[in-house]
């Protein structure tokens, strides 16, 4: 595709963008009456799917799990492209002479020499997620009724809003604890299927 690098750079592009930007910007697309999602439904006739979508607990937590999506997405998406470009095409061949088919090239080629970039996004995205607080700490603080409260908003809450710190600092040990419980875990189980090239 002659456009590919232009492609690539505009899905990576919301990586790059600061989470207080991203956050800003769609706690604009989110606005209940002047927002513009809800402004699209209402052009479109669906003015009656309208919602509060960050006011909401029923959607609070799904609307801020969609802007990570759209702002890391493009990240995972260059790791798993550098990752099948690395692919040898000679597999491919052999394949082909074989007279192996798409799914199964998938199954037996893709798919297990893969592995590197699945490991590698799956770690990122859960230390991701175990330690999120920019965006939502700009678009709900926690809230509605704590539907988006995460552990580092907890953490900020409590030791800079209560004057919590002794509290505050247990629950940040807490949490480094368990972002390197998990991410070492998920590197031992995920790297026992990793095949190299």
């Amino acid at each position: 595709m002659k456009t590919k690098a232009l492609l690539r750079a505009v899905f990576f592009s919301p990586a790059i963008l600061s989470p207080l930007v991203v956050g800003y910007t769609w706690l604009y697309i989110y606005q209940p009456q002047s927002g513009l999602l809800n402004s699209l439904l209402r052009a479109v006739g669906l003015g009656d799917w309208e919602q509060p979508w960050l006011g909401d607990p029923k959607f609070a937590l799904y609307a801020i799990v969609l802007i990570v999506l759209w702002q890391y997405v493009g990240y995972s998406m260059v790791i798993f492209v550098a990752n099948l470009q690395s692919i040898p095409g000679d597999y491919y061949e052999a394949a082909d002479i074989d007279g192996a088919g798409g799914w199964r090239k998938f199954r037996s080629i893709t798919f297990p020499l893969m592995a590197p970039s699945l490991t590698i996004n799956i770690v990122l995205a859960s230390i991701g997620s175990l330690k999120a607080f920019d965006i939502i700490y700009v678009t709900t603080k926690g809230g509605p009724f704590q539907a988006t409260e995460t552990i580092t908003t907890l953490l900020f809450s409590t030791a800079f809003s209560r004057n919590q710190f002794g509290y505050g600092t247990s629950i940040g040990v807490v949490m480094f604890f368990l972002v390197l419980i998990v991410s070492v875990l998920q590197i031992f189980l995920l790297r026992k299927r990793e095949v190299t090239a």
